[in-house]
């Protein structure tokens, strides 16, 4: 296949239906079938990036092998595909209004007034077009984000348009994800919120040629026919998205109802290859199949909301699975975690992480849970701040420094165990200037880290400004904390653990970033693990 082949999601009548999901399921069926397909996300909003955006906004950033700080969305499409996404798998408004601006700014128009069309709209069809150039990809999905019918979303809508006329009818297909609601009262599904959405999408000048209908119930054969007649699209190309178990069986029901093979028909393709899911049904098996069960406390300010922690949250059920443990996480908001109540909300649990975060909000009970399990043996797994945490809480209550802080939190502790990285201290800009990406990481021998991992050097993703500060490393191993894990270039303290404990490690780096399905992160399947043994020891 020469030439790249598009398919572009669309979602109406409400937000949040799954368009993410829909698209990374259906791309996990064509690459089953030996397709080499990637997914894109465009956002409406103008922020260039969501790194600055508080997680109640937009839920986590997650961030690429090449240091992008991305959409939530691209961390399900590497977890279903085991494929790495890049810079170019993200796009915002932001992103594409700041590169037109520069190309008017260096003449790039010849003094041409700078419309939202063709510019704009130009600017954002290169943009669709990026990863399909060459022959990396036989299909590109792109998912358009927000709702038809948004004025945000308006010039990505018009630049889909104008692609599906630009390319040749067999190169490119929209499928519309949209809501039919069921109606208590009445007892019955109503068609007429798909109706309008695809009616907004026609007036848009698009005819969607795949409808999938997020539902409760199942769809009738009657009402696919209604939906097929008054949304213009053929009866086989109406999907049920029935409410799901989990977002993983989500491909399975997809390829039930046909959905790959549709959007194939449609794209000419031979349908000569029949999905390959053996790997995903057996994840699935062992997933909802446990031999025993885990309770795992997630400490963190954000857990009002699951999205916050989402790579963190999936990277359980991955390990979860390959243990063939089923993993419960209770959220337990740092904030509200005071000494006197951490025993109660901690005790019974099985292991403890502490998440990344930013802000000196919910500090104190961070570094309560902390001397709470390290003092009583439990599992212990430290993420980003999490890890710095564990280092501050060690320097107050081992090291007897009791006014040890991080600077980011205390600009003037006597203690600054963790400090401002030297490359940021000139920095006045928040946006995608933190430590980004991936970074080399050499492990210690005989330590923790080296046993989970069975390697010497690994790559994982950072996300910082604060390190550890060196200077207090001698003290710190006088007194039974390691470094196990170390940036070769740089020294910088990658990871932190306690010998004497049974399984006691702080990150620096991002772990959660690159758990998938075909492969969990090694950190959290050993975590888990070490869970597990706790809660048989306590039987």
């Amino acid at each position: 296949m020469p030439n790249s082949k598009y398919v572009f999601v669309t979602g109406g009548v409400t937000s949040s239906l799954g368009k993410g999901i829909i698209s990374a399921s259906l791309a996990k069926l064509l690459q089953a079938r030996g397709l080499r397909t990637t997914i894109q996300k465009f956002d409406p909003y103008i922020n260039v990036d969501p790194g600055t955006l508080n997680p109640y906004e937009h839920g986590e950033c997650y961030v690429t092998d090449d240091g992008a700080e991305t959409d939530l969305d691209l961390g399900h499409y590497e977890r279903f595909l085991n494929v790495k996404t890049s810079q170019a798998n993200n796009v915002t408004t932001g992103r594409i209004y700041q590169s037109v601006i520069e190309k008017e700014r260096r003449g790039d128009f010849l003094g041409k007034t700078v419309q939202v069309i063709p510019h704009i709209t130009n600017e954002i069809k290169a943009r669709m077009e990026l990863l399909g150039k060459g022959d990396e990809h036989d299909l590109v999905i792109t998912e358009i984000g927000g709702t038809v019918g948004d004025i945000e979303s308006l010039p990505y809508i018009e630049a889909v348009r104008q692609l599906r006329w630009e390319l040749d009818r067999e190169n490119c297909v929209v499928i519309h994800l949209t809501l039919v609601p069921f109606l208590s009262a009445a007892k019955e599904l109503k068609t007429k919120p798909t109706q309008h959405s695809v009616k907004t999408l026609m007036e848009s000048g698009i005819n969607a040629d795949v409808l999938v209908c997020r539902t409760e119930h199942e769809l009738s054969d009657d009402l696919r026919k209604k939906l097929a007649l008054f949304c213009n699209v053929e009866q086989e190309a109406v999907i049920q998205s029935i409410d799901a178990e989990t977002i993983y069986d989500v491909p399975i029901l997809m390829y039930e109802e046909g959905l790959d093979q549709v959007v194939m028909k449609r794209l000419g393709i031979e349908d000569e290859i029949q999905p390959d899911l053996t790997h995903w049904k057996n994840f699935l098996k062992r997933h909802k199949n446990p031999k025993s069960t885990v309770t795992i406390g997630l400490i963190g300010k954000y857990v009002e909301l699951q999205d916050s922690y989402k790579s963190i949250l999936e990277s359980f059920v991955h390990s979860g699975a390959a243990n063939e443990v089923e993993v419960k996480v209770v959220p337990i908001h740092s904030s509200y975690l005071e000494e006197k109540d951490v025993q109660e909300k901690i005790a019974n649990l099985d292991g403890v992480l502490v998440a990344p975060g930013f802000g000196e909000r919910g500090i104190e009970g961070k570094i309560n849970a902390v001397k709470y399990v390290r003092e009583h043996q439990i599992p212990f797994f430290g993420i980003c701040l999490g890890m710095q945490i564990a280092v501050i809480e060690y320097a107050r209550n081992v090291l007897q420094l009791p006014a040890a802080n991080s600077v980011e939190m205390d600009a003037d502790t006597p203690h600054p165990v963790i400090s401002l990285m030297d490359e940021q201290r000139n920095i006045i800009q928040k946006g995608g200037t933190m430590r980004l990406g991936a970074w080399t990481c050499a492990i210690e021998k005989d330590t923790l880290l080296h046993k989970v991992y069975q390697n010497d050097r690994i790559e994982e993703r950072h996300r910082h400004r604060y390190e550890f500060n060196d200077a207090y490393y001698e003290q710190y191993q006088a007194h039974g904390m390691i470094a196990s894990g170390v940036n070769p270039e740089t020294k910088l303290v990658e990871a932190i653990e306690l010998p004497a404990h049974p399984w006691f490690v702080g990150v620096q780096y991002h772990p959660e970033y690159s758990s998938t399905v075909a492969n969990p992160h090694p950190l959290f399947v050993g975590f888990v693990n070490a869970c597990n043994r706790y809660a048989q020891s306590k039987k």
